[in-house]
């Protein structure tokens, strides 16, 4: 019997990206009902799809693999806790269904033997009460049969215990929870912009309300919740799990730029790497109790206040941050080698060095990921690849595109300094492709971009995202434009 699911669910189970459903569902090729997806319909769309080749059951049996031991336990299955408690209410969920079903099945009986009652007491020969018996006779015999298993219901029934759905209200949101994640840290996972502060219970500005399901503490938090917020029933997403296989929550999420607060942080350099002769990676990390909360493709202002090595003068530079909003601790810089720009300079002559304090004031700027349904297409020139990875790397937690290409123009010696980056998300993602060009000048390298991108792309609908020098953006949107892209989907941070 088929069941119904959520488009969430149902790319879980079938293996696929969500924007990939979505773009079937907008096709025709998915009918939905009430937002749910029939099983049936998606063993009819994906009839190859086997339990054992969905990599359900390996997931399973990894964890009696003693080589795997704790970090695969971690990562893909919750606490005994936890796990203890999801099982728990699923078993009571069977128990209802079962208590049901009997009941069900007796109501049926004593429904048939009313009828051989009346028909008996009708001369035994009423045409329509015995068609009636005979339909509830094979009815019944039908439903006691048994039947194939749904492959679709096992791998539902798995996933209910080793992850659990979040719903958020009032966007409607979800995500889900594995391991031993919080809600908070499966939510940013996720790609979703959720209002949190500290991330260790002390801010109290990630609170939620339980609406539907349960939850379990797996963090002692000191935010003073009062009785009444306790009564309505909420608490903290850093400091609490999903204790039920589905969860309904309602909490405050950022909208846009002007929801993520200014904020000033000490961190610490954990390593400045060469990534080409004149570009580096800087990586910062911020204290556990204060991270940064930003948007994908937003910059911050680094630098170093009164140091020694700067002879008490301040040195600051703003940046695009080239790393994903989901690990907010560790943030990635590109850093290239610019003589007049005084904390480049102590960057590559190694003043600046592991250990190291910066500080850090941000996020800011408007060049973020829109609410959308199309492809996503993505140009970059040089360093302004920083602020495209991290879109793409929002956009890949996000799962909803139903399409990703990347157009990197190098006009550096330095040239794609990351295109292993670019072949692993190529070699890993089917609806990922990319192009490499080059060229000494920004704005004829933006022309060559646009001419492959007309041959590629301008037949269907994107949302376009550009960032590099302002010769580059300027011409490749002019292009763009010129070609019949509206102008509210093309986006663009000058690098």
């Amino acid at each position: 019997m088929a069941q119904w699911v959520t488009i969430w669910r149902a790319a879980q189970l079938v293996q696929v990206p969500r924007g990939t459903l979505q773009e079937r569902v907008r096709k025709g090729e998915i009918e939905l009902s009430e937002g749910l997806v029939s099983t049936e319909r998606l063993l009819e769309l994906y009839p190859n799809l086997r339990l054992e080749a969905s990599g359900m059951l390996e997931r399973v049996t990894q964890i009696r693999d003693e080589a795997f031991g704790r970090r695969v336990r971690e990562r893909i299955l919750p606490s005994q806790e936890v796990l203890a408690q999801r099982l728990f209410r699923q078993s009571q969920e069977l128990a209802d269904t079962q208590r049901h079903l009997q009941r069900y099945h007796a109501l049926v009986i004593a429904q048939r033997d009313r009828l051989r009652e009346f028909n008996t007491q009708a001369g035994g020969d009423d045409a329509r009460l015995l068609a009636l018996e005979r339909q509830l006779t094979d009815g019944l015999a039908r439903v006691l049969a048994t039947e194939p298993v749904d492959v679709l219901d096992v791998m539902d029934d798995i996933l209910k215990v080793m992850s659990a759905q979040v719903t958020l209200r009032p966007s409607g949101h979800q995500f889900s929870v594995e391991g031993h994640d919080t809600l908070l840290q499966a939510g940013l996972r996720a790609g979703l912009n959720l209002n949190y502060g500290c991330g260790n219970g002390s801010c109290g500005m990630c609170k939620m309300r339980v609406i539907d399901g349960q939850v379990t503490r797996v963090m002692a938090f000191d935010y003073p919740l009062s009785e009444a917020e306790k009564q309505q029933g909420y608490t903290l997403m850093c400091a609490h799990t999903a204790a039920s296989s589905e969860i309904t929550l309602e909490t405050l999420e950022a909208a846009g730029p002007a929801d993520i607060a200014a904020q000033q942080i000490v961190t610490t350099i954990r390593a400045v790497r060469e990534l080409a002769p004149d570009t580096r990676l800087l990586h910062l990390q911020t204290p556990r109790s204060h991270r940064l909360r930003f948007l994908a493709g937003q910059s911050v202002t680094l630098g170093r206040i009164g140091t020694a090595a700067t002879a008490g003068d301040d040195v600051r530079a703003t940046y695009p941050i080239a790393s994903c909003p989901c690990d907010d601790r560790n943030l990635h810089f590109f850093i290239a080698r610019e003589p007049e720009n005084a904390l480049s300079r102590q960057v590559f002559d190694a003043t600046l060095k592991a250990g190291d304090a910066v500080n850090l004031w941000g996020p800011v700027g408007e060049f973020v990921l829109a609410d959308s349904v199309h492809p996503l297409v993505f140009a970059a020139c040089d360093t302004g690849f920083a602020p495209i990875k991290s879109l793409i790397e929002h956009a890949l937690s996000l799962d909803s595109a139903p399409s990703l290409s990347l157009f990197w123009l190098a006009t550096r010696k330095d040239g794609h300094f990351q295109a292993n980056q670019c072949r692993a998300w190529s070699e890993a993602l089917d609806p990922f492709e990319y192009a490499l060009f080059t060229d000494s000048d920004a704005a004829a390298g933006a022309r060559q971009v646009a001419a492959a991108m007309r041959a590629d792309l301008f037949d269907i609908a994107c949302d376009f995202y550009l960032a590099g020098p302002e010769a580059f953006v300027t011409e490749l949107a002019s292009a763009l434009r010129s070609a019949g892209v509206p102008a509210a989907q093309i986006a663009a941070g000058v690098v």
